[in-house]
């Protein structure tokens, strides 16, 4: 890792301390905090420094490529971006209505990628901070730490994404990466074979989702003045929700809500989100800052994603999670919670919502129906929009008559909680940095913050000895003063005074 030394620039009598790199963000990314002499909290930024390219590098393909080449956009969660590609480009085909058994396989496919992510987070990522503190020993603070400490809740944590993971082979033809949604349709069937190999296990994923519940809850019980609290950043809230209101990952109109739950817009065709959203470009940042346009840059920051989602719809059609969320609302007094670390709780009962959702497909005749395709009237533009498991994804496409893209534009859930994500971390840093040292754990804390929405900006975190972060401070002259670097071995070094 290069460590760069950073001054605070023409601001006067201001000292900056620089966490850089947050681990892998699907590139790199960095914070920055400013303090001015009084060790106060004068601003805290995000940074993504990696610049992708997809939008421009995609014009000039043939779209029918596009659903397997815009997956690779993520690792973690590449399933969301071929569905929401081929939604798109289903359009340009004329495929206004998918067949019964395209639509069920490509549900299938989806909920078995949110069972997945979801427990890819959970265990993985977030679930060494919940078990052992944000301040514990970093040794430990790990999915290897879990094992040994907690070895079922590592178990399961492993089994229910394995199952994830199985579903998306069966409906892709690979776990990572796969082919199975074309425009138009999907080009796999189901078999019985394969059916009966996920019904096998289902009833034992839906069961162990339910435990997970329960434990995140616990969790809340347990310490509800840290849950509730922790880097809290009131705002709007948008995801899709159903032709009545309820959750649905797949598709959907788009719903906003103010802070305080009451409903901005309700029932929108995705295929308008530009009439409503905008974004904004900031000079210290690849990734924008997208807003509710009717109510502008300041105030029309949202956030998305579980905590959203849960919180929008007005109910959720499987009766465990629907059960789940209702005791999630009452917690909450019946107004909306904003603390990043409820997004773990409701991430949870989406996890079991997946489960039950993929057990009713499964025992769905039409999933194993052989017609997978259909086209019509070819049009030159599509739009395609699902909730990925971090939230509201967008996809948008021109075709020209060769069947080149000509335009792709493509707004991604981290994006849309970008400002979101910087205010939560401002929130934690004036918590926790003001007039104290510099610790690990304090570095730890900020993380735990990003963490809580995104596991693309955490997928490494929690991997043993693979954390080069760094935190820095520097006098106003330039001049460092103290700094704490984690190595890639994982040891502490301290420099300055």
């Amino acid at each position: 890792m290069t460590h760069h030394l950073e001054t605070a620039g023409n601001v006067v009598g201001l000292r900056r301390v620089a966490i850089d790199t947050v681990s892998r963000v699907e590139g790199h990314g960095k914070v920055t905090i400013l303090l001015d002499e009084r060790n106060q909290v004068h601003q805290v930024r995000l940074h993504i420094v990696e610049f992708r390219g997809f939008e421009r590098f995609i014009q000039g393909r043939p779209f029918w490529e596009v659903p397997v080449t815009v997956q690779r956009l993520c690792g973690i969660c590449p399933v969301s971006h071929h569905l929401a590609a081929s939604k798109a480009l289903d359009h340009v085909v004329g495929a206004a209505r998918l067949t019964p058994t395209a639509e069920k396989i490509r549900r299938l496919m989806h909920y078995g990628q949110m069972l997945q992510s979801h427990a890819l987070h959970f265990f993985y990522l977030a679930s060494p901070d919940l078990l052992f503190g944000f301040d514990s020993d970093m040794s430990r603070r790990n999915i290897v730490g879990v094992a040994a400490a907690h070895p079922e809740t590592a178990r399961r944590g492993v089994l229910l994404r394995k199952f994830g993971q199985e579903v998306i082979r069966i409906t892709a033809g690979k776990r990572v990466h796969g082919t199975g949604s074309i425009p138009g349709g999907v080009n796999k069937a189901v078999t019985a074979e394969e059916r009966d190999f996920l019904l096998a296990d289902i009833y034992r994923i839906v069961g162990w989702s339910r435990d997970a519940v329960q434990m995140i809850k616990q969790m809340h019980a347990q310490n509800p003045a840290l849950y509730n609290s922790f880097g809290v950043c009131r705002s709007s809230t948008m995801s899709l929700v159903g032709t009545a209101g309820e959750l649905d990952f797949y598709h959907g109109s788009l719903r906003a809500r103010d802070a305080n739950g009451a409903i901005l817009f309700d029932h929108v065709d995705y295929r308008d989100y530009a009439q409503h959203i905008q974004e904004e470009v900031k000079p210290w940042s690849y990734m924008k800052f997208p807003f509710l346009a009717a109510f502008g840059k300041r105030n029309g920051w949202y956030k998305v994603g579980p905590l959203a989602r849960v919180q929008n719809c007005d109910s959720i059609p499987t009766p465990l999670a629907e059960a789940e969320r209702r005791e999630f609302i009452d917690y909450c007094g019946g107004l909306p919670t904003h603390a990043p670390l409820a997004y773990h709780w409701a991430r949870m009962i989406e996890m079991l919502h997946a489960a039950e959702t993929i057990k009713e497909l499964l025992h769905e005749e039409a999933i194993l129906g052989s017609d997978l395709v259909r086209s019509g009237t070819r049009a030159q533009e599509g739009i395609g929009v699902i909730e990925a498991p971090r939230g509201t994804l967008i996809h948008h496409y021109r075709v020209d008559e060769d069947e080149l893209v000509t335009m792709c534009n493509l707004i991604v859930s981290t994006t849309h909680n970008n400002q979101a994500m910087n205010e939560a971390i401002r929130q934690v840093a004036v918590r926790y940095l003001q007039g104290r040292e510099l610790t690990e754990g304090l570095l730890n804390h900020i993380e735990v913050a990003i963490r809580c929405f995104d596991p693309c900006l955490s997928c490494a975190t929690h991997a043993i000895g693979q954390m080069p972060l760094a935190l820095e401070l520097v006098d106003a002259e330039g001049r460092l003063v103290h700094a704490l670097a984690r190595n890639g071995d994982g040891a502490l070094a301290y420099t300055g005074d």
